[in-house]
């Protein structure tokens, strides 16, 4: 990374430079939580009911992705502060420690995974239709998990290091292999679930072997050494402390889609189970170029706010906000006039067509909302103030959206629940733009600058 450039160079020309290969890896990315839907909702031995079946498992692969962008996006944040302080030998220990960590965790969900998969399935609520369809996925898709957790951890530090083209690539070798394999696997040899799950563990094994060529090589521009791959256990507890908000943030998705599944599934059953996995995986498409966008921004905030430069600070952090904005509205636009198109991307039957135009354009209703949201709540991440960006993550996903799906479910029924969305993004929000501006107000101040 060019220090100079991050302290001189224009922050919009850094911002895009930085943001547009995250959104593109973030957009392949979402193949990996989609692809797979895809495939199997056309597969004619499948459909609604192996849509329904992997949709019961999303909430555990959603716990894997929040352990995994703790310790990246945790990693990442602390490495870009060390390096804007001139502690390079620290930042490259941060570095190291996130890689152990990534392992480490990675290992205890594939162990807990396995041992507790039959109880956690009657949890996440599958019925005796699709538990077997859920348990031939998930009982693969287990031993991927150290490399999704590497992979990811990887991915972070390369953009803090200030090559987010290799992070890009990354994600393309391992959806390329996922695309290409989804159609082999489940098309071809006929392999259902099973076909699916080898798809995406393989193309996790090739982004964190990508990875690790990386950080080890001279092309990084801190290689990973062994002394730093020493634990520090100061240093692996602020990895965990920072990257909490992302954790929550994922964790709460995951408690979000158990609430949602099961209540779905009491008011509309297996159909709309169907539709409402439709409708995440679509969701997961519209917001990861938005997270791309953040991740864009974090090494550019960290290192300015660790450097003390608060007016690169403010000004990376609106022009991110107008990015998310655009890419919100273009996402809203899709939404409202071809929601048809999109659900039979998924799957074409009657029913799930009928049903999802309806709760599409419902669910969506304050999508412009979202992109802004997530931008700022990502801004107290990457200066390191746990605590606040834990709030909004948690208000979004879980203090205001929770209880108005029990809420108006019990009241409205099915389309009690899709109207629950709006309103949660809505009121999040608000809470967001009502932090950001008192937190403007205070660095005008020069006030409670420190992390």
């Amino acid at each position: 990374m060019d220090e100079q450039r991050m302290k001189n160079d224009s922050v919009l020309k850094l911002l895009v430079e930085f943001s547009i290969p995250a959104m593109i890896g973030m957009l392949v990315n979402a193949i990996y939580n989609i692809v797979d839907r895809m495939f199997i909702g056309n597969a004619p031995q499948l459909g609604a009911i192996g849509l329904a079946g992997i949709t019961i498992t999303f909430p555990v692969t959603l716990v894997l992705m929040a352990l995994s962008l703790m310790v990246g996006n945790g990693g990442a944040t602390r490495f870009s502060i060390a390096l804007g302080q001139q502690k390079h030998e620290e930042a490259r220990k941060y570095m190291g420690n996130a890689l152990i960590l990534a392992i480490f965790f990675g290992a205890v969900f594939m162990i807990a995974g396995n041992l507790l998969m039959n109880p956690m399935l009657k949890v996440l609520g599958a019925s005796d239709s699709t538990a077997p369809h859920a348990k031939a996925y998930l009982s693969i898709i287990l031993y991927g998990a150290i490399f999704q957790a590497v992979s990811m951890c990887g991915n972070n530090f390369s953009r803090a290091q200030g090559n987010p083209k290799n992070a890009m690539i990354s994600q393309l070798i391992g959806a390329g292999f996922n695309i290409l394999f989804d159609y082999i696997l489940i098309i071809q040899c006929k392999m259902g679930m099973e076909g699916a799950a080898l798809a995406t563990i393989g193309g996790q094994l090739l982004s964190a072997i990508w990875q690790l060529a990386f950080l080890f090589s001279k092309r990084c521009i801190l290689p990973i050494n062994k002394e730093s791959l020493m634990p520090d256990f100061k240093m692996l507890g602020s990895i965990i402390v920072t990257g909490i908000p992302m954790f929550l943030l994922q964790m709460a998705n995951s408690v979000l889609n158990i609430v949602l599944n099961s209540t779905v599934g009491k008011y509309g059953g297996d159909i709309a189970l169907s539709t409402v996995g439709i409708i995440t995986s679509f969701q997961t498409l519209l917001l990861m170029p938005i997270t791309g966008l953040s991740q864009g921004q974090q090494p550019l905030i960290s290192f300015n706010f660790g450097a003390r430069c608060m007016d690169r600070v403010k000004e990376t952090l609106r022009y991110a906000i107008m990015g998310g904005l655009i890419i919100s509205m273009i996402g809203f636009i899709a939404v409202m006039f071809f929601p048809k198109l999109i659900i039979s991307m998924f799957n074409s039957e009657p029913e799930i067509i009928k049903l999802g135009t309806f709760a599409l354009r419902t669910w969506f209703m304050a999508l412009p909302l979202s992109g802004p949201s997530i931008i700022m709540a990502n801004y107290f991440q990457a200066i390191g103030k746990v605590k606040i960006a834990s709030l909004l993550n948690l208000t979004r996903q879980v203090i205001i959206l929770i209880p108005l799906i029990v809420i108006l479910g019990a009241v409205f029924g099915l389309n009690g629940i899709f109207f629950a969305v709006p309103v949660a993004e809505a009121s999040s929000f608000a809470l967001a733009a009502l932090m950001v501006h008192r937190e403007m107000k205070k660095i005008n101040q020069n006030k409670n600058l420190v992390a």
